[in-house]
């Protein structure tokens, strides 16, 4: 008997709105039954592992020991763009030169992910 990841939980202060800007990155929808004041929200992204956002009354004070990797269809630096826009800060910039790299950035309550590149990228600096 094997076991099966469930969902990636966050720890957060507004589980409403931290649902609706990871729903914005991956494209999905938050339940329309969700509330505001709701002590947890979950989403699916398409493909994906479930994502878990719970209400804690701490703010975070550490770096993350686990966090998100994103590879996106488009190219790396474009998605940096599209998840700035939605609300992310770029926390460090690992891009190098020939095009490898990756870039770690902040969702809006400061958890880590970062930012890979692409397949099509990848196979052009193989």
């Amino acid at each position: 008997m094997g076991t099966v990841i469930r969902n990636f939980a966050f720890d957060c202060a507004d589980p409403y709105e931290l649902a609706h800007f990871w729903a914005k990155v991956f494209d999905c929808q938050v339940d329309p039954e969700v509330k505001p004041d709701d002590e947890e929200v979950a989403i699916e992204p398409p493909g994906g592992a479930r994502l878990y956002f719970q209400r804690v009354p701490e703010p975070k004070s550490v770096k993350n020991r686990t966090h998100i990797c994103l590879q996106p269809e488009v190219l790396r630096d474009q998605e940096v763009e599209r998840v700035g826009a939605l609300g992310a800060t770029i926390v460090a910039d690992h891009r190098d030169p020939d095009g490898s790299g990756w870039v770690v950035m902040a969702d809006p309550e400061g958890n880590e992910f970062c930012v890979l590149r692409s397949e099509a990228e990848r196979q052009t600096t193989a």
